[in-house]
């Protein structure tokens, strides 16, 4: 699978809990907080910018991402590609790449990276990940709705439907509470797309 690698948070240590009722999540429009989390003391040497992902289909992925997850497009061009800085496709082939950003206006973002002459040929996803796979994990205001309508995306294998999740607290702190589904996106990248309970 080609994709741009990205760190999963908080993957592999859930404690699922079955049929409980949730508690209520964040307010609308509140910006959700990591316990435990403080702003570094001083600035650090790197900013996480972006995450690119190889497409198959700009439309299917712009379909989940932009319609149904709710990032912003901030730049759709094509452009001609060496294949050796970015060892994909032919040197001289073109691509279109699409630049989307959720609330931060520098870094979080995700990149859709299609080539479309000659296009790159792909096999099916693997349904089951190992190493060098990625989580991506995104945070959303409306997670139930999110995920349904993510289910209606073609090319989108769902793996979880909506669930509580309780993590252990940092440093002793309070437990973590989310609301999340998980699935496939059309080119096979895993995202857990929850919301943060208070």
């Amino acid at each position: 699978m080609a994709i741009a690698a990205l760190a999963a948070l908080l993957a592999g240590c859930a404690i699922n809990i079955g049929n409980e009722a949730p508690p209520a999540a964040s307010a609308p429009g509140a910006a959700p907080k990591a316990a435990g989390v403080d702003a570094p003391a001083e600035r650090l040497p790197t900013d996480v910018r972006r995450a690119t992902i190889i497409v198959r289909d700009m439309e299917k992925s712009l379909a989940l991402y932009r319609d149904v997850i709710g990032l912003e497009v901030n730049y759709d061009t094509t452009v001609t590609t060496s294949g050796v800085a970015l060892p994909a496709g032919e040197p001289g082939a073109t691509a279109r790449l699409v630049l989307m950003n959720a609330n931060d206006p520098w870094v979080g973002w995700i990149g859709l990276m299609e080539w479309t002459s000659p296009p790159i040929p792909a096999d099916e996803y693997p349904k089951r990940m190992g190493p060098g796979d990625v989580v991506l994990v995104l945070n959303t205001d409306d997670v139930e709705g999110r995920c349904g309508a993510a289910k209606k995306v073609p090319g989108v294998t769902f793996t979880a439907e909506p669930r509580l999740q309780v993590y252990p607290g940092r440093d002793g702190g309070a437990e973590i509470r989310v609301m999340g589904c998980n699935f496939f996106d059309p080119d096979g990248i895993l995202i857990e797309l929850n919301q943060i309970l208070d």
